[in-house]
Formats: C-alpha cells, structure tokens, sequence
C-alpha cells in the first residue's frame, strides 16, 4: 500500500509506516501535481498546508485516505473528497503546545523590543533610550477561545501571575473555575484587557469579527496577537484605530502562506511566517499522529479523527440536520453569554438506535466550533473539555412521537435554566413541534425567523408588526402559541430578512419580552 508524503514532515512517519509494510513515498523539493502524476496508485496521502482538490483526488483513483499532519484541514475539498468515498483525517492536539509558547514569544518579543534591539545592536547602535518597554507581570490577560491551544496558553502564562479573562460560549463555569479564568464577553475583554489573543476558527460567524467596534474599547497601549486566522482581524478597521490610539499588532496568519508582500506589514507590530506549528516537537507529533492513525485505520478500522464521515446505512442524514436545527435554535433561545452546563437527548421511535451519530449536528449546534463531520467520541471529548455533561434518556414511546427527538440544554448551577425543543420530519421537511410549553409550533427551520417571548397581552402581535413594518420587514409567517399555564405567549415570526438587532432591542422594550431573537437557519 503506497503512502505519499509530499512535504518537509518529521521522517518519523515515514520509518513507522515502512517498518509496518508500507511503501512510503517522501519528497518536499518536487511539486505535488508532480507527484501525483507520478505516483497514481497512492492510497494515502499525508500533507501539512498543501492543497488537495478536487482534481488532486481525481488524479488519484485508488487513494482513500488523505491525513493533514496538523488541525485545521481547510486546505483539503472534504465535501469532494466524501463524494469520492475518500476518507479524510486531521491530528488535532499536535500543534497545540507549540503555537501556545509561540504566543507568549511574541508577547515577550513586542512588550520588550526584542527584534528592533537586536538588529540595531549588531549595527553598532546603542539605541536603549528609545527601547523602554512594559511587563506582562500582574496585566490582564483576554484569550477569545478556550480550546486546546487557548487552555495551554493559560497554563503557560500562569508564572507571569496574569489575570486571565476568556471569552468561549460553551465552557462551562466549572471548568473555568478550575482553569483559574473570568469568563467574560468579548467586549468586556477588549475593554479591559491590557493583551489579548486570538483562538477562534475562522467561519461566517468570526470573519472580520474583531473590527472597529471592538477596537474602539480598547485600552491605549494594548497588544493583540493573531496566530488564529488571518481572516478574523477587520485589517483595515485596526489601520484606522491605530491612527487615534496605540494598539500593538503581533501577527502569524495570513490569507495566503506565500512569498510576497502581506497586507498588515504597515500595521503590525511583529510578523511572523506562520511558525505556530514549527517546532521540531510538533513536527514530530504530528508526523507520528499521521502515521499511527493511518496504521490504525487500515489495520483496525479506527475512525475517531476521520473529519468527512458520512451516515450509517438506514439513517435518514436529514435527521442529523435536524438535530442540528434543534439544538441551534435551543442555543440561541437559552442566550449567547449563556453556555450549557449539560445536554439531555431522547429519540423516538426508528431513531433510538442512532442516537450516537446524532451527538455531532448537537455539538455543532452548540458551538460552531465543533465540525459536525466529526464523530460522536470526537463530540463527547468536546463536550467534555467545555465542562458540559451529555445524557441521553430513555424514551418513552407511550408518548407515540413517532420518529422524533427531544433535544434539552440546561444552563446555571443555583438557577436552573431549561430550553427543551422536540422536532421531527414531515413530508420531507425539518418541523419543530415544540418549544419549551408552547406546543404544535409545527414550524419548518427555514430563513430568518424571530422569536418573542412575552406576557400574555392583548395587542402584542400589532406592536411587533408595526415595528418590522417601518424598517420594511416583511412578514411571511406567524405562529402565537401559548403556555396557559405561565401566561405567556411566544411570537414566532418568519421574515425575508435577518432582523437588525437594535430592531429586536426595540421589540424587547416595547413589549416587555424576557425573550427575544431572530433565528436564521441556511
């Protein structure tokens, strides 16, 4: 079985794989259209930051796994690469250790004029007096993203006796407890924080998230450092800001790894060529994570790190988006500030035997995060790393739901909150049937939908329709279902576009609403 490695991996790889009868092909100098073309009977294939296409896999008619050697695998067509039966892998925890010392690196290097004092040195210069610099000892410390890499990083800044603020939606207050860390929104770290580091993926919901808002709140003279994505710094936004304060810029991220000139170069502070991952340690990781796991697929059918699974046969995969829909829904209804502390499932029905591949679209659902390609051991790891417990209960199929799922997350420790949303499939559509009490919702998790929770009250539904109707939002559905019980009633209103937030502030007021939010489900 022949092994491709086209790139400068640790040869640890290469010998484990030889030792275990593989033929391992290994060459970073030659291109990898090259190699490919010259290697069409590869069956694996083993890569850092090198693309794989669409047209590298059609090239390869017999490859059936692809391991990116590292954590992210954005670089890689998973969706091609699925519809090709090709299974893809990452080593998520490799480089974890290595881009965390980094950051703390580029602290130290920027708070202390390391590089401008060693090149002006070796020039002969004595420039101390324009080299007064500042401590990280007793500053505040904001990390946007508490995952493998942002929860070392706490622990290696321990010895500077930093206050460490965090910001991560689905870290529970137990575990931050334990990690000796102030969970805190994102704007109040930007406020406060003297440093703050960045540990987010970069998707729809973070791209070009730090931007002029963010910082306008920041402290004059505070660092921010990025070996994230390049895509979440607003670049243009902290060009402008930097003209009325000092903020400090360290960079290791860039839209494209390449030669060339980069587009920060004017505002950054420290540049790096994406050394995150360069150590030899990670190097070395992650070479032995690629080949251990590819000995372990073939020779064992261990699958925990494949990142484009596909669904067992007889389920339906339109109820892993279901799951997906219920529990996003449930996140946003329980509050974005708000993390989960624990998940309670029930399936009904022809479901109960799949309630395993379901634990993914969940965990996604909870935290975008989380790849729900991933599979449902990679999902408890998660959960479990965030402090969030998962419990699935046995259902009571007196009940006669039918092939549905009832999906609960509960927040708070001494308060209990619960959101708890049933849904199932009707006639070949994703239907909610249920939102906490209010019951036959009977609605399909399309497009933008708001939702208002409120006192029951005559007049409530003409307010909140007077309100769209000047911002010239229209309304293409309605539900009012209500708790009879609480005296409360639920306002579920599709609209043709997402409702601006200062709209649904105004909502809020007007009407007294504990609850309001618009819902967009693609």
């Amino acid at each position: 079985m022949k092994v491709l490695i086209p790139t400068k991996l640790d040869k640890a790889a290469a010998k484990l794989l030889t030792d275990n009868g593989y033929e391992v092909v290994q060459d970073a100098d030659k291109a990898l259209e090259q190699l490919v073309a010259e290697n069409p009977d590869t069956k694996v294939l083993i890569v850092r930051s090198e693309k794989v296409t669409s047209e590298t896999i059609d090239s390869l008619p017999e490859l059936r796994l692809v391991v990116r050697a590292g954590a992210g695998y954005n670089t890689i067509d998973t969706k091609y690469a699925r519809r090709k039966h090709v299974d893809v892998m990452n080593t998520p925890g490799a480089n974890s250790n290595a881009v965390a010392e980094e950051v703390v690196a580029m602290m130290l290097a920027a708070a202390r004029h390391i590089v401008k004092g060693d090149i002006t040195t070796r020039a002969g210069q004595w420039a101390k007096k324009d080299m007064m610099g500042f401590e990280l000892t007793g500053k505040t410390m904001g990390i946007i993203g508490l995952g493998n890499i942002g929860r070392l990083l706490v622990k290696r800044l321990n010895g500077f006796d930093m206050k460490i603020m965090a910001f991560d939606p689905v870290i529970s207050a137990t575990l931050a407890k334990q990690l000796n860390v102030e969970l805190c929104s994102v704007e109040e770290i930007f406020s406060k924080a003297d440093f703050i580091s960045l540990h987010v993926p970069e998707n729809d919901d973070t791209k070009g998230m730090v931007n002029k808002r963010l910082f306008d709140m920041m402290k004059n003279g505070a660092m921010i450092i990025n070996c994230a994505r390049a895509g979440v710094i607003n670049e243009n936004d902290l060009r402008e800001a930097r003209k009325n304060k000092r903020i400090y810029f360290c960079n290791d991220v860039y839209p494209k790894d390449a030669e060339g000139e980069k587009t920060c170069a004017d505002i950054a502070d420290l540049m790096l060529p994406h050394l995150g991952a360069s150590t030899v340690e990670a190097n070395f990781n992650a070479a032995m994570r690629s080949a251990e796991q590819t000995i372990a697929y073939f020779e064992k059918g261990v699958t925990n790190c494949v990142v484009n699974k596909g669904v067992p046969d007889g389920l339906d995969e339109q109820y892993q988006s279901l799951a997906y829909a219920i529990t996003s829904l449930a996140r946003h209804y329980l509050g974005e500030n708000r993390p989960p502390h624990k998940v309670e499932t029930s399936f009904y029905g022809n479901l109960k035997p799949y309630a395993e591949w379901m634990l993914a679209p969940i965990t996604a659902g909870i935290s975008n995060e989380f790849d729900p390609y991933l599979d449902s051991q990679d999902a408890r790891s998660f959960l479990e790393s965030r402090g969030i417990d998962y419990k699935n209960r046995e259902a009571n199929e007196a009940k006669n739901y039918g092939e549905s799922m009832t999906i609960d997350l509960f927040e708070g420790s001494d308060n209990i909150t619960q959101v708890s949303v049933r849904g199932t499939i009707a006639e070949n559509n994703l239907m909610i049937a249920r939102l906490n009490n209010f019951d036959k919702l009977y609605l399909e998790p399309t497009g933008h939908t708001l939702f208002v929770e409120y006192t029951d009250e005559p007049g409530v539904i003409g307010k909140i329709a007077s309100i769209l109707g000047d911002k010239s939002i229209n309304i293409i559905d309605l539900r009012a279902p209500q708790d009879l019980k609480s005296n409360r009633s639920l306002a579920v209103i599709k609209t043709n576009v997402k409702v601006p937030d200062e709209v649904i502030s105004k909502i809020k007021i007007t009407v007294r609403a504990n609850v309001a939010f618009c819902f967009s489900y693609a």
